[in-house]
């Protein structure tokens, strides 16, 4: 089944050039395209399907620093920032509050890593409450249960993500930019070794400027330019339940974890839990990805060949003038698990007695591309004009305004609003077994 998405209609008039094209309107191209219009550009927003149809509208929607690595916080504390410019600039629909994220646990080692969390963010302005046992069962009052501590990010808070993506390609039209929906981009044209034009399945598009933001399809699409970009997928299942009273906005445990809905339901999910649908594509980066699948091993379980079905981790070529494997498969909508639905289902009404009565609503899946690190990919790569901005590793949502805002900074000669070496695609040039993000 489909997540929950805003379906709106967009320009159907293919544009014959633009300064930029952004290929990709999941939330971090719908970010990257409206801070580009808001500076005085002409972007055409490309979508092979619908705007925010995949990952993008199946994820919790948190928007968080709370255990955030390193090299992401930044990036997550000034997201929090444009969550709320959005908010006032784009409107209310987004679904963005800082209502505070809550985690709850009586394991004392994830106790420990929490503390030790805080610590570090301090040095960065950022501010996160470690709970007494007391204040942690007072907190969460909803579970009926005691726990052995937890921690509060009071500046943290959720958006709506069935609404937040396609709200944005709205004001981007309104800003005088094209938005194209079920218009696939197939490659580039170069002249000079550098960009000159996309070609999509509707025709070329002049521009020097492109932004891959393809989520799960980058390397796939990487790959026909030559350019190596490790990325691997994993398919998670989550669902949405009816309303219940007196459940907090945003609660994290081991057991499961809860999240309010714009339509005044929850989403429930087991964080961590996923299926690995193996691809081509996967064993030809397996190397890179060893460090992170040994550390997940306890949550991940081998899955089935939907990921070859589904054709974004092929390693095919395809030709410019023929149908390619993204016009085959407009939105990736994979089966979830159904015996994880059924557990985080029974784990939620278990956890949380006021979820008894509730009823499950939707159930959907998504997969989650990573890199190598667990840390996104941002920047120019090898071919001048051609950028990239994928591989967010689950943390896409979030730090999607961040990370818009950043392609946008590099695009247009201006400050960054972080640091972007961090997140530059040529340090996976180097080891593939690179330091994997510790939160």
């Amino acid at each position: 089944m489909p997540a929950p998405l805003l379906k709106i209609d967009t320009e159907t008039t293919h544009p014959k050039e633009a300064d930029v094209v952004v290929i990709g309107a999941g939330i971090v191209g719908v970010c990257a395209a409206y801070f580009l219009a808001r500076r005085g550009l002409k972007v055409a927003l490309a979508e092979k399907g619908r705007v925010g149809g995949e990952q993008s509208s199946r994820n919790w929607g948190w928007c968080r620093q709370q255990n955030r690595d390193a090299r992401e916080l930044p990036m997550a504390t000034k997201s929090l920032a444009l969550w709320d410019q959005l908010s006032k600039e784009v409107g209310p629909e987004i679904g963005f509050k800082r209502c505070g994220l809550l985690y709850l646990s009586n394991n004392e080692t994830e106790l420990t890593t929490w503390a030790r969390w805080r610590d570090f963010a301090a040095e960065h302005g950022v501010t996160t409450h470690v709970l007494t046992a007391d204040e942690a069962s007072e907190r969460g009052q909803a579970t009926r249960k005691t726990w052995k501590g937890g921690v509060f990010s009071p500046s943290d808070g959720i958006a709506d993500p069935a609404n937040a993506a396609p709200a944005i390609a709205k004001a981007i039209e309104g800003l005088g930019s094209k938005v194209l929906q079920n218009c696939a981009v197939r490659g580039l044209e170069l002249e000079a070794g550098r960009v000159s034009a996309v070609v999509t399945e509707h025709g070329v598009i002049r521009t020097n400027c492109v932004v891959m933001a393809g989520g799960a399809w980058a390397s796939s699409f990487c790959r026909q330019l030559g350019i190596r970009f490790p990325q691997s997928s994993v398919r998670s299942s989550i669902l949405s339940v009816s309303h219940a009273d007196g459940l907090p906005d945003a609660l994290h445990t081991a057991e499961v974890s809860l999240t309010a809905r714009g339509d005044s339901g929850h989403t429930l999910a087991i964080s961590g839990k996923a299926k690995v649908d193996p691809t081509l594509q996967m064993m030809r980066f397996g190397s890179s990805f060893i460090p992170m699948f040994l550390k997940r091993r306890g949550s991940l379980v081998l899955g089935g060949l939907q990921g070859i079905r589904s054709g974004h981790e092929t390693l095919a070529r395809w030709p410019l003038d023929k149908e390619t494997p993204m016009e085959r498969m407009r939105i990736l909508d994979p089966t979830p698990d159904r015996s994880q639905i059924h557990a985080t289902l029974a784990r939620g009404k278990e956890l949380i007695p006021a979820l008894k009565h509730s009823q499950l609503t939707a159930a959907w899946a998504g997969y989650i591309d990573s890199t190598p690190d667990g840390v996104p990919a941002i920047g120019e790569t090898d071919i001048p004009g051609f950028l990239l901005a994928a591989g967010f590793s689950g943390h896409g949502f979030g730090i999607g305004p961040g990370a818009g805002h950043l392609v946008a900074d590099l695009i247009t000669g201006m400050d960054p609003i972080v640091d972007p070496l961090p997140y530059h695609p040529s340090r996976f040039a180097r080891s593939s077994w690179g330091k994997v993000a510790e939160f």
